[in-house]
């Protein structure tokens, strides 16, 4: 199974993927590299930008992608 497949069917059965999911679960340090490779081969996703602080208090920031249509094919 390719990276970009482990993608796919991590938000078919979760809903949704982040980095820190990618990494933590699947060992994908690139995720956004995979959601460029996706988009290219046909499927849309809906990015929402979570706002944080991280352990330091300091204010930050992640994508979380959300698959919304497959290729026609």
């Amino acid at each position: 199974m390719t990276q970009g497949e482990m993608v796919i069917k991590y938000i078919r059965d979760f809903g949704s993927i982040s980095s820190f999911q990618a990494y933590a679960d699947l060992g994908i340090t690139q995720l956004g590299a995979r959601i460029y490779y996706l988009k290219r081969a046909g499927y849309q996703f809906v990015t929402d930008r979570i706002k944080t602080t991280n352990r330091y208090g300091k204010a930050t920031h992640y994508d979380v992608y959300r698959l919304v249509g497959e290729p026609n094919g």
